[in-house]
């Protein structure tokens, strides 16, 4: 998929919780050059929807470290890594969404999955491994997640400016951590998972919703601008450095109900 957010142009937008590289395990974003042959889908049997089930959390959590990292399979105890990072994503989104997280109003996590029979002739049986979950007795793959948070800002983000004053409490509202397997890029799966995320943030009278994206990440800002998010502003450079990751454009979307809409 393309991270069409920050860093990786693998995912759709860079995840708002950081790993720590390491030289031994050889973790490393994902680049720009890291292409995969698309594998086109029937989407009559896509299913995009809101989420708290343990087992597809834990896929989302899976998808999120294979889309935001790569890894040499070769390395000694990289799948304990994996594990590793995995496990700390699906007790933080467990966290967000139960409202345990300071900062955080509401959280949701959407989920887009296909069944597990669609997906048998991909060549690498990686991705229906480590994201399958099974739901009224069918098996199913995710194959794109992201959240949709209620707050004022999300940690080490750009912090977004409408509403003003109190209203950024309740009426703000951030994508965050969104990707889609990057098999199955060139589907519309991104574009998908944004349009439902439109939606839950209308549910929740969200007036005003934003996206970090990297400056340099080509096709996560064309996927968001197709969305209708314009640019409100960018990360200064020296904040890019402290985090060590490319400096990032802060985008905006105005929802029905918001007067500038």
């Amino acid at each position: 998929m393309v991270l069409l957010s920050s860093s990786p142009s693998l995912s759709i937008t860079s995840p708002n919780y950081r790993y720590s590289p390491s030289r031994r395990l050889c973790l490393c974003p994902i680049s720009a050059t890291h292409v995969v042959t698309p594998h086109h889908i029937d989407k009559s049997s896509l299913t995009i929807s809101e989420t708290s089930s343990e087992d597809q959390l834990w896929a989302a959590a899976c998808l999120r470290v294979r889309s935001f990292n790569e890894f040499k399979p070769s390395t000694f105890g990289i799948q304990d890594h994996k594990r590793y990072l995995a496990e700390r994503e699906f007790e933080a989104l467990k966290e967000r969404i139960a409202g345990k997280r300071t900062g955080f109003n509401r959280v949701s996590c959407l989920n887009a999955s296909l069944p597990l029979s669609q997906l048998l002739s991909l060549p690498n049986d990686d991705l229906c491994a480590q994201c399958k979950f099974i739901e009224n007795g069918e098996d199913r793959v995710v194959v794109g997640t992201l959240d949709v948070n209620q707050c004022m800002s999300l940690p080490d983000e750009i912090t977004g400016m409408k509403p003003e004053g109190i209203e950024g409490q309740f009426a703000r509202g951030y994508l965050s951590n969104v990707c889609v397997a990057n098999e199955l890029h060139r589907n519309g799966l991104g574009y998908d998972l944004v349009a439902k995320s439109k939606a839950v943030a209308q549910k929740w009278g969200l007036t005003d919703l934003y996206v970090h994206v990297a400056v340099n990440n080509e096709p996560a800002k064309q996927l968001y601008m197709k969305s209708g998010f314009v640019y409100e502003n960018d990360e200064p450079a020296w904040q890019a450095r402290f985090l060590d990751r490319p400096r990032r454009l802060l985008l905006w979307l105005g929802l029905p109900g918001n007067q500038n809409w």
